[in-house]
């Protein structure tokens, strides 16, 4: 151990250790996963008592917590119902089947992927027009705000329907409608960015008589990029929201398909096991942004 380690506060030392780091997790995972099971219990109470009263009248406590959380349809199922469910519809099924989370998965990301690309390049191109053309500025990003007050589960079936009336189809509708909702914070994000540079940073690439494009690619885009990925973790997520929202309204395949169809049947294992797959893949979706952030940093010579 090295004379700073040794001289660290012992506080110190448990933050940065990895127990340090892994212990308020797993406790913060335990005490929900505990509350989850007594809510379970809670919510499932009448049902359960309903039909053990039924079949047997000198039912027990025990009895009814093992009903509550063993239900075929629960209306909380507990996490090991979500658990199992999860291993079989991923683990225990091919790929290619139209019972696969991660076939349904497949089918969501593709929209995400595609959306965010359309929102990024839009956000990207709007934000340099606002930085350069003051009229863009006053006229175009007060709009751009407004867009997002309007609720895109209203959104979402017009443009199902009026791109579909027009022959377009499948995943293009829900890709559009994932851009609508990413472009937003790309926007903010690099309009940020590429008005971060000094003044005199400005001053000194106008000394060198450096033209508009000049300063835009070797001072505005370096300075905005941690900016810009610092948006893009946030438009990749709000991306996978809206192609989920897409597929609702014409159902299919899809994350989205799943929790339709689960609430028509009333699986509430299904509901729950489609969100977590869902949340799943937007935790990978970040965490490619942000390995890709730090490639891009690493080769730019930052520091870690």
């Amino acid at each position: 151990m090295t004379s700073a380690a040794m001289s660290a506060p012992a506080g110190v030392l448990g933050v940065i250790s990895p127990r340090g780091r892994v212990l308020p997790v797993v406790t913060v995972v335990a005490v929900i996963v505990a509350l989850w099971y007594l809510l379970a219990v809670a919510l499932n109470y009448t049902r359960v008592s309903e039909l053990l009263a039924g079949a047997d009248p000198d039912y027990t406590i025990s009895d009814v917590i093992k009903g509550a959380w063993t239900m075929e349809r629960p209306v909380l199922p507990a996490p090991d119902q979500i658990a199992t469910d999860l291993w079989n519809a991923t683990i225990g099924l091919k790929v290619t089947s139209k019972r696969s989370l991660v076939y349904h998965a497949g089918v969501t990301a593709s929209a995400t992927l595609l959306g965010f690309l359309f929102g990024t390049i839009l956000g990207i191109v709007l934000a340099a027009g606002i930085v350069h053309v003051r009229t863009l500025d006053r006229s175009l990003m007060p709009w751009i705000i407004a867009s997002q007050t309007v609720p895109i589960l209203a959104i979402a079936p017009m443009v199902i329907v009026v791109l579909g009336n027009v022959g377009i189809t499948g995943l293009i509708p829900k890709s559009l409608i994932s851009a609508y909702l990413c472009f937003f914070p790309v926007t903010i994000g690099m309009v940020k960015g590429l008005r971060s540079p000094d003044p005199l940073q400005m001053d000194l690439m106008r000394t060198y008589s450096a033209g508009t494009m000049q300063v835009f690619w070797k001072l505005r885009v370096p300075a905005s990029i941690p900016f810009l990925f610092a948006s893009l973790k946030v438009a990749i997520a709000i991306s996978l929201v809206g192609a989920i929202v897409a597929e609702l309204p014409v159902g299919g395949a899809g994350l989205g398909a799943r929790l339709l169809s689960g609430s028509y049947y009333g699986q509430m294992v299904q509901i729950w096991s489609a969100l977590f797959m869902a949340a799943f893949l937007g935790m990978a979706l970040v965490y490619a942004i942000a390995g890709i952030e730090w490639l891009i940093l690493r080769r730019a010579g930052a520091r870690a």
